[in-house]
């Protein structure tokens, strides 16, 4: 097996098993992006605590196997970590994360979960039930 089948192998690990697909219990933080020329759309959602740690982190949307793929990839790795870690966390890193080659219109897709939890560390719930 060569490292680009092994990449695809953990791609579709992480599609067909995701890890956190969902809501989140609790959720403190979300936000949802949308990519409007393929139709992928994927929602984080946070739980911060009080010391600014990323207490739980979950996704769902509907969108290609690279998007979800990543999404759950992204919600492995920032779990528990801290608010800042998480900002520092760039777009490079999540391709680096992803680890397969993309297209630069597949990119797109891999950046989404990203894009949207980068956005939702700013954009806390108003909904007072999901406290």
């Amino acid at each position: 097996m060569n490292e680009e089948e092994i990449y695809q192998e953990h791609v579709l690990d992480h599609y067909e098993d995701p890890y956190q697909k969902g809501t989140c219990p609790g959720a403190t933080h979300a936000h949802e992006e949308d990519n409007p020329l393929c139709g992928d759309v994927v929602r984080m959602e946070l739980k911060i605590d009080d010391e600014g740690k990323i207490a739980d982190v979950w996704f769902d949307g509907t969108g290609c196997c690279i998007s979800l793929a990543s999404a759950s990839m992204l919600t492995e790795k920032l779990h528990g970590k801290s608010v800042d870690e998480a900002k520092a966390f760039a777009a490079d890193d999540m391709l680096t994360l992803f680890g397969a080659r993309l297209t630069p219109n597949r990119q797109k897709c891999c950046l989404l979960p990203w894009r949207a939890l980068q956005a939702a560390m700013f954009s806390p719930t108003t909904d007072e039930s999901q406290k």
